[in-house]
């Protein structure tokens, strides 16, 4: 492995880690996540940087103007942009985290050694009333390594797209719907314990555990060791659960002290 964080507190390729998020409203819960990546990213060796909305003047001026009342579009190409950046400035690997990503156990949270990678989505939903886990990806977990092509490449193809694109388009269109098309069509590298909870995977875990949960889990190659925690979704009723502020910050205390099940 090219990480030696777990020993010696170094990474062996020079890393950035980044996070953005508006500080004027970060929750209480949010700032649990941001710390557990920070913690995370000094245990492995890597630099480390939080940005507010200076992250959107990584987004072509074409494409802010554009999609001003979809920041959601803007920020998924801005990311794209900060990273090639960080890899153009002298960094040999660069590792993008949302907000709203939780490091559950940082010694298991070691990045696959690939020229890039992105996160892994188990969405368990009802579907006439039954448990459906849908297997996807997401870029709530994004890596990409100097000299390789995929990040170039994602950054180009998304934004030819959104040149081309006509009227509102839903918030993933170049996330985690485009990744997934790409996926389906040739194999992206995913990093099998960088996940994501839906709604009724979260309150399983304020109950305790349950069998959205288990399906969440199970759908992973390896045992998860990060998630997404849908910040989206907080305070809307999906599935016939409505995850409260105080649901999150329950959900990520009992992360931290007990991990996921086995």
């Amino acid at each position: 492995s090219r990480w030696q964080g777990n020993s010696g507190g170094e990474c062996a390729l020079k890393t950035i880690i980044y996070l953005s998020h508006a500080p004027e409203k970060l929750l209480p819960w949010l700032t649990l996540c941001i710390r557990s990546v920070r913690k995370w990213s000094n245990s492995i060796g890597a630099d480390y940087e939080f940005l507010d909305d200076e992250l959107f003047g990584y987004a072509p001026k074409w494409l802010r103007s554009k999609y001003f009342e979809q920041p959601i579009i803007t920020t998924d190409i801005a990311r794209l942009r900060l990273m090639l950046s960080a890899l153009e400035g002298g960094y040999d690997r660069v590792i993008w985290l949302d907000a709203d990503m939780l490091v559950v156990d940082e010694a298991a949270f070691v990045i696959a050694d690939k020229p890039y990678s992105i996160g892994r989505e188990v969405w368990v939903q009802r579907k006439e009333g039954k448990l459906q886990a849908y297997k996807k990806v997401h870029n709530a977990f994004l890596m990409a390594t100097k000299g390789d092509s995929f990040l170039p490449f994602y950054a180009d193809a998304a934004e030819s797209l959104l040149r081309r694109a006509e009227g509102p388009l839903v918030p993933q269109f170049a996330g985690p719907k485009l990744l997934t098309a790409l996926h389906n069509t040739v194999g992206l590298n995913v990093q099998e314990n960088a996940g994501m909870l839906s709604p009724l995977a979260l309150n399983d875990i304020c109950e305790g555990g349950g069998a959205a949960l288990a399906k969440t889990i199970s759908g992973h190659q390896m045992p998860l060791a990060a998630v997404n925690m849908s910040a989206s979704l907080l305070g809307q009723d999906v599935d016939g659960v409505c995850n409260t502020a105080r649901d999150y910050e329950r959900a990520i205390e009992l992360l931290l002290a007990n991990g996921f099940p086995k």
